[in-house]
């Protein structure tokens, strides 16, 4: 089991900042991809004056492809992430479990 489930809170009772915490550790890269968007989508804004000649709708088209941009990028990083992590859990275990049982005996008697 993953260690993120060792300190059960009921969701009442949790706080928002508590919350917040628990799911930046589960997904670490969510966070990343919210701040990217945001950022694009300020700087979007902040460009919209001075877009020259560019139609308002091609302006805003750009803006929301580059945030999804962001978003799915850091969603892929994430999932690269977290699968590298259970892979390596996963080969950690077997060698803990080939040290304990060397030739596929078990030294206990």
């Amino acid at each position: 089991m993953s260690s993120d489930q060792d300190a059960w809170v009921s969701e009442s009772q949790e706080t928002v900042t508590g919350k917040l915490q628990r799911k930046m550790k589960q997904s670490p890269l969510v966070p990343v991809g919210l701040a990217g968007f945001a950022l694009i989508v300020a700087y979007g804004l902040y460009r919209l004056k001075s877009r020259g000649d560019v139609k308002m709708s091609v302006h805003l088209i750009h803006t929301r492809v580059a945030a999804q941009a962001c978003v799915v990028g850091a969603t892929a990083l994430g999932a690269t992430y977290s699968m590298i992590k259970e892979y390596r859990q996963r080969r950690a275990e077997e060698r803990d479990a080939a040290v304990e049982q060397p030739n596929g005996r078990n030294t206990a008697k």
